[in-house]
């Protein structure tokens, strides 16, 4: 039987506070991986993380600070 799941298998926060999530796409056969693919994207400070896996939700709320938002915002002339 051929089974397909998706992870999140790694998160990393940059020094500027940009959140950077991967997925993994997992295929399996009888209990075997066949295949994998990732997907990667960036949170960015300020950003929504209504969206976002719970865990990023929950890094997100602690890393993202009016300070971290307002430096990111200026070190990019983000609006």
């Amino acid at each position: 039987m051929i089974s397909e799941t998706t992870v999140i298998d790694s998160i990393n926060v940059l020094d500027d506070g940009q959140i950077q999530v991967r997925r993994a796409n997992l295929v399996h056969r009888d209990g075997v991986e066949i295949a994998k693919s990732y997907h990667r994207h960036v949170v960015h400070p300020g950003a929504n993380l209504a969206d976002e896996d719970p865990r990023v939700r929950a890094i997100g709320l602690v890393v993202h600070t009016q300070a971290v938002i307002s430096r990111y915002k200026t070190a990019t002339n983000a609006p």
